[in-house]
């Protein structure tokens, strides 16, 4: 698959400031503000920049961390990791595998039977309900 690629200014034409600084800068948005933190609705989330599909609602739980929070992603390829070792501490980034676009990050924290927690920016993906 081709990588889709655009330029600052392209972005800037299709993403509100904010999803911008999040999703092309490796932003992040506060603790329980986002749009989807606390969101159990039936359906699927997908890359804000794209359009890729993320995670599915039946992977969310509540982490009370305040962010979207997922086991695993919905297709594999589609969500990649990046070392990340930025504010003093080593995390791993997720990235939209389609974009690039900055999503969050994984810990190793959540239940099973991945036991991994995907900390997501709601900012950096757009929900479509199932009955969509």
């Amino acid at each position: 698959m081709t990588k889709l690629t655009k330029t600052d200014a392209e972005w800037r034409a299709e993403l509100t400031p904010e999803q911008f600084r999040v999703a092309r800068q490796a932003g992040t948005e506060r603790p329980f503000t986002g749009e989807y933190w606390d969101t159990f609705t039936p359906g699927n989330y997908h890359c804000i920049c794209c359009d890729a599909p993320l995670f599915e609602h039946s992977t969310k739980f509540d982490a009370g961390c305040g962010w979207p929070s997922f086991s695993e992603v919905m297709a594999s390829g589609n969500v990649t990791r990046h070392e990340d070792r930025s504010h003093g501490m080593v995390r791993v980034e997720v990235r939209c595998g389609n974009c690039d676009a900055h999503l969050g990050h994984v810990f190793p924290d959540g239940p099973a039977p991945t036991g991994l927690r995907y900390c997501i920016n709601s900012v950096s993906m757009k929900f479509y309900p199932a009955s969509e």
